[in-house]
């Protein structure tokens, strides 16, 4: 089954790509190589980088649009309270609908399942941020935050990405 092979997969994501400090450097970092991505591409993204107390990176790139934003920040809060990746719930939750159970009691307007939202894991600390892409098909803006992540740490992404979307 793909969908068990995309999670298993996302799995060995969160579990590698994990970072010894993490830091405003750090995050500009990571935020200007995906923008400079964005640019070279040319991807209608937003990137929002930050930790859970205060934003530490944010660029929009030409042909985003004005809802990218709320889509990135309602990502970010589903990172917050699950501390995975927004694209492994949408997988293992599978709702067409993009809203979580009624008996979780999160609401829509600050909660979404979609992919996109990446966990910032400090070995010894645990996830303490996001890092949110949004404006792509949701595959997509999850495989951007994992290039950029995989390219940072020194990591060969061939044993992590994703393959493409069976159709």
């Amino acid at each position: 089954m793909a969908f068990a092979d995309d999670i298993a997969l996302i799995k060995k994501q969160e579990a590698t790509l994990v970072f010894a400090a993490f830091d405003e450097a750090v995050a500009f970092k990571i935020g200007s190589a995906i923008r400079d991505r964005a640019l070279k591409e040319d991807l209608p993204i937003i990137v929002d980088i930050r930790t859970f107390d205060r934003p530490l990176f944010y660029a929009a790139m030409p042909g985003s649009n004005a809802s990218n934003p709320d889509w990135a920040r309602r990502k970010i809060n589903v990172v917050r309270r699950y501390l995975g990746s927004t694209y492994r719930l949408v997988l293992e939750q599978q709702r067409p609908d993009r809203t979580f159970k009624v008996g979780e009691g999160l609401d829509i307007a600050d909660y979404v399942l979609a992919g996109g939202g990446f966990p910032v894991t400090v070995k010894g600390a645990g996830v303490i941020g996001v890092i949110a892409v949004s404006g792509l098909p949701e595959r997509e803006d999850h495989g951007v935050v994992v290039d950029a992540l995989c390219a940072h740490l020194g990591i060969d992404p061939s044993g992590l990405a994703l393959p493409p979307e069976e159709k």
